[in-house]
């Protein structure tokens, strides 16, 4: 039976607790420096809270050191290792070789180690080759169809897999971006992404014949993924993984309710083969929605190969869920055709006439008559309403949502001097006189010794032996047996480290950390672009510039960031899967019409940067390249 893992993200404290609570197996978080999310960072203390908070569910706690690290970090790098060892967590994301090093430096005590979807883990070879490393799960591109991930889950078994399936795309394959560098001097391998591919661009020809005016010709909808969970499960797939560091806990959540309860489903009708990574049964108190949190639309992206428009050219912003149409603009009010109900300080957008995203609130709703303060200009009678901001559900999620108790087996019985309480391997006893009792026993027992409130237990049977119902047991002591008993099993589970990796590490190093037996070389597990832009291993550091070195990496760079001087004219910035031309009906290879423009394309910023675009029709991708038009 395979345990199947649901992986939610977490901005902070809170954030991580609610995913637990809603259902989640795992959370990754980050910490106070180091992440691939910058304004995302959280102290130790907080981390170790989490750890004790998810433990006790038997979920997991990974932290994100998936940035790559300059000189002169590497000492803060390892003391923040060693912090995250004591705190408990249960494993590291890392794009860093030389962070992967510092990790299997602490040994046993050291957390299991993942490889970041920066690190470009878009084949069988790649994750064969981190297995080599160390790495006992690989974070998989999210450009890989279903096909693609069963197919490295069949060439590397033992190798743990996991995928996104839901929140934001990037456009670039991850950890091979650098647009956010060369235009604004912000890393997104350094966690600082200023998200270039969010803005507006005009598309010209080689000729500079504008195809495209200023439309958002990089911004990808939203990955939904919540009807094909059981198509990954059986291509291998163990942790399906939430997008959001950044996002608030209502969308965690949403979100994670959602996940849970349709994992839930899938597990309910397979029992025999899969089964929850975590313990705890949720119950909630609202029904989950994914379009009432924040979405650009969705998209099931590349999953079953190249098909539909999965871009969001009007607008990066969040649309939300239709509901319904104009049907009349009248002075200060809006009536709105369709079935949804509507309250006070609801958010409203629709597409206007500029096919840009335009937005108001309801100042009073009375059924389908909304009330506003100003009228927007460019509304009219017939166009499309999308909610993106519900009051009423964000009422309920602002409040408590959802609670998660732990099932237990109670066994109550006598002692030598007295009486004890067992519950799910943990066992107290008090001494007390076994004075026979007038009446019999038992179901005051079973009610004080079950009576679990507010704690995170919930009691699902209770055996009683040794005719210990026979005793007269005084409310007080049965009450003293079962706060003692509750007290264990929190500190059992928080101080507990649930590593699944501990039995089947794959670390594969001499005792000098350096790795043994390699069998793949590091150059055939990367495309060709890669002996080209050798900046495209992402090396920054003497420690990673030695372990690729050891590796037999004879094409090695400085990363972008730090030869980012030398890095002017025709300069490959991103590597992506989506492409304009099919996004805009011109990929002949897939059905569309012959375009008649020039290329090479060019994309134009508003202040005059230029890229020119590349297609790969053979490998079906889209290079973007800096580019000064002359």
């Amino acid at each position: 039976m395979r345990e199947i893992e649901l992986l939610a993200p977490a901005k902070n404290l809170e954030c991580g607790k609610a995913a637990i609570d809603h259902g989640a197996d795992a959370v990754y978080i980050g910490a106070y420096r180091f992440g691939a999310r910058a304004n995302a960072g959280n102290s130790i203390d907080d981390i170790t809270n989490l750890c004790k908070y998810a433990h006790q569910y038997k979920a997991k706690i990974y932290v994100t050191l998936n940035t790559i690290v300059y000189e002169d970090e590497i000492p803060y790098m390892r003391k923040l290792i060693r912090e995250l060892c004591d705190a408990g967590v249960d494993a590291i994301l890392v794009q860093d070789m030389a962070v992967a090093q510092m990790i299997k430096g602490c040994g046993d005590r050291g957390p299991a180690i993942h490889a970041s979807t920066q690190t470009d883990n878009r084949n069988a070879k790649k994750v064969q080759w981190l297995k080599e490393q160390g790495f006992s799960r690989v974070v998989l591109a999210r450009e890989l169809s279903v096909k693609e991930i069963a197919s490295i889950h069949e060439a590397v078994p033992d190798v743990e897999i996991e995928s996104f399936v839901h929140g934001a795309l990037c456009v670039s394959y991850s950890g091979q971006c650098y647009a956010s560098q060369y235009c604004f001097g912000r890393s997104a391998n350094r966690g600082e992404c200023a998200q270039f591919c969010r803005l507006k661009f005009n598309l010209l020809d080689s000729e500079g014949n504008t195809i495209i005016h200023q439309k958002h010709l990089l911004s990808l909808k939203d990955l939904c993924l919540y009807d094909h969970i059981e198509e990954l499960l059986e291509a291998g797939v163990s942790s399906l993984k939430i997008e959001g560091r950044l996002k608030d806990v209502s969308y965690v959540k949403n979100v994670v309710a959602a996940y849970s309860m349709r994992l839930n489903d899938i597990i309910s009708r397979h029992p025999n083969k899969y089964k929850r990574a975590s313990e705890g049964l949720v119950d909630y108190d609202f029904t989950p929605n994914l379009r009432k949190t924040f979405n650009r639309g969705f998209t099931n992206y590349f999953l079953h190969g190249r098909n539909g428009s999965i871009a969001s050219f009007e607008t990066p912003k969040a649309i939300g869920e239709h509901v319904g149409r104009v049907k009349e603009v009248g002075n200060g009010y809006i009536i709105v055709s369709g079935t949804s109900r509507f309250s006070n300080g609801d958010g409203l957008c629709f597409i206007n006439s500029k096919n840009e995203l335009e937005g108001f609130r309801v100042n009073k709703a009375e059924n389908n008559r909304l009330h506003v303060l100003h009228i927007p200009k460019g509304i009219r009678k017939g166009s499309a309403l999308y909610r993106n901001l519900d009051q009423s559900f964000s009422r309920i999620l602002s409040n408590k949502s959802a609670t998660r108790k732990i099932p237990v087996t109670m066994e109550f019985g006598t002692t030598d001097n007295g009486f004890r309480l067992t519950a799910n391997n943990v066992s107290v006893s008090v001494d007390c006189e076994k004075a026979p009792a007038k009446t019999h026993q038992r179901d005051n027992i079973v009610k004080q010794l079950t009576k679990l409130g507010t704690t995170s237990f919930i009691c699902k049977d209770i055996t009683i032996k040794d005719n210990a119902d026979s005793f007269f047991i005084p409310n007080s002591l049965l009450a003293e047996l079962r706060r003692k008993t509750v007290a264990a099993l929190t500190e059992k589970g928080q101080n507990a480290s649930y590593d699944s990796h501990a039995a089947t590490r794959l670390h594969r190093f001499d005792k000098d950390g350096t790795t043994t037996g390699q069998d793949i070389s590091i150059q055939d597990t990367t495309p060709s672009e890669y002996s080209k832009f050798p900046y495209l291993y992402n090396i920054s550091n003497s420690m990673s510039r030695h372990f690729y070195k050891e590796n037999g990496l004879d094409c090695m760079g400085e990363s972008f960031e730090k030869d980012i001087s030398s890095k002017k004219d025709d300069v490959l910035i991103m590597q992506c899967r989506y492409c304009l031309k099919h996004e805009l009906g011109f990929c002949i290879k897939h059905g569309g019409r012959k375009p008649n423009w020039k290329e090479p394309l060019i994309l134009e910023m508003n202040d005059n940067k230029h890229f020119r675009l590349e297609f790969n029709c053979k490998k079906c991708t889209m290079m973007i390249f800096t580019s000064f038009v002359r």
